[in-house]
């Protein structure tokens, strides 16, 4: 008879961003775009907007791949990213960390009690970088709009990429175009043949943007960590806002900065534990 497998697995979040945590550092976990949307699904799973999970590295504390509640396996995420930093904090007894992710190498300092600062390093801007699936010498707006061709209501993002791929509309209202419908159709466009999420950005000062988010094979989310990262680093080269900022997103806010000693970006911000268990036979299997 074959033994059940057991797997605990633990339930965090970041602003609301919530994540089941797999631990894959002493065994082996095995993930597929099935899998992950039955842990993922609210009514029938665990529930969640990502899957993590962790496994050895020869390079970090740890390695961190991510599956989004759509299935899809994506570079990195900056609230994971926070939470597992944390984990590492507890386990090691130690005030930093560091994080190898498909997207690069993060490094992690504790910033406050349950807070949490990520190093996301140096934002890539070249059209090829991003990827975009053709040229653009300028990739601080974009050709690319939403509505009548002589009146869009969003249009000429500016795109980069932080890990993943990050395309931002600069708005000045928020709920200019229903972001459920239209996220979808954007993070499936021709242009981004690995896809992009969809932020709409509003700025509300120099040192404050309020943000939205359609995160690629996930969904309308609470936060976006690499998204906040995004509109930090695209914001302050075009000039509408400083290298420090605040970032407001539905679950709560982030603290931003783009360092100019070494043009790394900064996310600063909360981390929360929800709880523990075991998955389910028919997950876990």
């Amino acid at each position: 008879m074959t033994q059940a497998v057991s797997i605990p697995f633990r339930k965090m979040n970041g602003l609301g961003n919530d994540f089941v945590v797999l631990d894959g550092r002493s065994r082996a976990i095995s993930m597929d775009d099935v899998r992950a949307r039955a842990i993922a699904d609210r009514k029938t799973g665990i529930g969640c907007d990502q899957i993590i999970i962790l496994q050895k590295s020869d390079i970090a504390d740890v390695r961190m791949l991510v599956w989004n509640s759509g299935g899809g396996q994506v570079e990195s995420c900056g609230n994971a990213a926070r939470c597992i930093a944390n984990m590492l904090f507890d386990e090691n007894k130690t005030t930093s960390a560091t994080i190898d992710t498909l997207g690069g190498f993060l490094v992690a300092r504790k910033a406050g009690d349950r807070v949490v600062t990520i190093d996301n390093g140096v934002p890539r801007f070249d059209w090829k970088d991003i990827p975009l699936s053709e040229p653009f010498h300028d990739t601080r707006h974009i050709e690319l709009q939403v509505g009548p061709i002589d009146a869009p209501l969003i249009h000429s993002p500016s795109v980069v990429n932080v890990g993943n791929p990050h395309c931002i509309f600069w708005v000045d209202d928020l709920d200019v175009v229903d972001l459920s419908k239209v996220g979808p159709m954007l993070e499936h466009h021709h242009l981004f043949p690995e896809r992009a999420n969809i932020s709409l950005a509003r700025v509300d000062a120099r040192d404050h943007v309020t943000l939205k988010v359609w995160e690629r094979s996930a969904g309308l989310t609470k936060a976006c960590g690499t998204a906040a990262c995004a509109v930090m680093a695209a914001g302050a080269r075009i000039k509408i806002i400083d290298r420090k900022c605040r970032i407001t997103l539905p679950g709560g806010d982030l603290m931003m900065e783009w360092r100019e000693s070494d043009d790394h970006v900064l996310m600063t911000g909360p981390v929360a534990y929800e709880f523990d268990g075991v998955l389910p036979q028919e997950l876990a299997a």
